[in-house]
């Protein structure tokens, strides 16, 4: 027989029932919720007579609406912003759930803060009403985002039921080229392979180039796993996932820690693994990213130009870049290098942590941002923005231009709170460049933390690599 991958090894040791018909109950062991919706399922379940079964293994943070101006409070932008926040508040209280609340020094988006306090481990199934939690299988976890039903499941019977998918490998073979990242790593997929390329997979990440990037540039490929429409994304621990973890405020210590890394060891898939899908990817061919239209999928190289829909044979996706032409209001052959842009966002649980800060911090130190441009960074965590505060990071975005904020998912999306403004065209480090996704009309790039720097100094969409390429990083 063949040999196991490691999802299928996740699967299977999390298995609790075979319900038949291709549906399974699995054993969930750690449950994040978020203020968004988490009160949601928490006020359900109370309202049915229910408790939370382990509260010890739920979570929940103040992150998706909470303002992040400095001194913020509990009132928000977002209309009915503050109700949602005190309900979490009273919820979670009575459920005996820790709450990263909106002034705990530990408080975060909940995919940054997960890791960093070693919440998620190597082989834990790890759930959240969020559809960006795949994030968290970058530690060889099997990680995935639910409703708010299905985290009611969760926290009443910590199982739930869902269909298996198939699994697929993407492996990047050979070693980046200078100056590129993660962020350009998955557009350039998913730009090749469409964004519902991994349909129905687990994706597994692997090859000479995952295994060189440190672990929070790990993170952000997960992260990008549901725009490629997967399931999830999940890369084996390795030596950089334990170094990493360890220490962490819930990762295991002492005997335990010792234990626990012996049985990490063995989450990989095996050299016989069959996938039912494999892609291979020469990462020496992949070059800085940009979007140019409404999907993750509408990515080229940052000296590229915009695609002609004539030449799709496809007439849906013909039709799809004719609207997304049309929103974002370009023309097919135009150059993406130079399109004037209006504002700047480093933010997001794609890429806010303290390694992005200063990969965007090396191209703007000793710079300014281009005059009409507003520029904003929004760390990812409270722990991240101390970080950078303690290495001088925000002086270098203050000096250069930037606001300089409190942590939360910020300006990733639009829910009638803060945004860009009507028609701006802004570039930004977030996961999702949809119509109205930063905004009312909001023409949204997105890019690397080093591509949004250079971009921002430029004024226009510029290749970061012409600015100061001696001082880019893998990230």
């Amino acid at each position: 027989m063949a040999g196991l991958s490691l999802f299928e090894k996740l699967w299977q040791q999390h298995l609790v029932a075979d319900l038949g018909d291709g549906a399974s109950l699995l054993h969930i062991d750690r449950i994040f919720l978020h203020e968004r919706t988490g009160s949601v399922a928490l006020q359900t379940l109370e309202a049915d007579g229910r408790r939370v079964r382990h509260p010890e293994l739920a979570f929940c943070t103040m992150d998706h609406i909470v303002d992040t101006l400095p001194g913020r409070g509990d009132d928000t932008r977002m209309p009915g912003g503050r109700a949602f926040i005190e309900t979490t508040r009273a919820t979670t209280r009575a459920a005996g759930i820790r709450l990263f609340d909106v002034t705990d020094p530990q408080q975060g988006i909940v995919h940054v803060i997960s890791p960093e306090q070693g919440i998620v481990l190597p082989g834990l199934t790890v759930v959240c009403p969020d559809s960006h939690t795949c994030t968290q299988g970058a530690l060889g976890a099997l990680a995935w985002g639910i409703g708010s039903s299905e985290a009611e499941h969760a926290l009443a019977t910590q199982t739930l039921r869902l269909a298996r998918p198939g699994s697929m490998r993407v492996v990047f073979n050979g070693r980046l080229r200078e100056g590129v990242t993660a962020k350009d790593m998955m557009l350039w997929l998913i730009g090749r392979h469409s964004a519902s390329g991994a349909a129905g997979h687990a994706v597994e990440f692997a090859g000479e180039a995952v295994r060189a990037l440190p672990l929070e540039a790990r993170l952000t490929l997960c992260n990008l796993a549901v725009e490629f429409s997967a399931f999830t994304g999940l890369i084996a621990p390795d030596e950089t996932t334990f170094q990493y973890l360890q220490g962490r405020p819930y990762a295991p210590s002492g005997a335990m820690w010792e234990r626990a890394v012996a049985a990490w060891r063995t989450l990989r898939s095996d050299d016989d693994a069959v996938f039912d899908r494999e892609i291979e990817v020469d990462a020496a061919a992949i070059p800085p990213m940009l979007t140019w239209g409404t999907s993750p999928q509408h990515a080229v190289a940052v000296d590229g130009r915009v695609p002609d829909p004539f030449h799709e044979p496809d007439p849906h996706t013909r039709q799809a870049m004719e609207r997304a032409l049309q929103y974002m209001d370009l023309q097919p052959g135009q150059p993406l290098a130079g399109m004037p842009v209006g504002a700047a966002f480093i933010g997001s649980c794609t890429n806010a942590r303290i390694s992005d800060l200063r990969a965007a911090a090396a191209v703007l130190r000793g710079r300014k941002v281009a005059p009409g441009v507003r520029a904003i960074c929004v760390p990812g965590s409270m722990q991240v923005k101390r970080q950078a505060e303690a290495e001088g990071l925000h002086r270098v975005f203050l000096e250069a231009g930037f606001e300089w904020r409190e942590s939360g998912c910020s300006m990733c999306f639009f829910a009638g709170g803060e945004s860009f403004g009507h028609r701006q065209r802004v570039v930004s480090t977030t996961n999702r460049n949809f119509e109205g996704r930063q905004g009312p009309e909001t023409r949204t790039h997105l890019a690397s933390p080093a591509t949004v720097a250079a971009s921002a100094i430029a004024g226009c969409l510029a290749d970061a690599r012409a600015l100061q390429p001696q001082e880019l990083a893998h990230g």
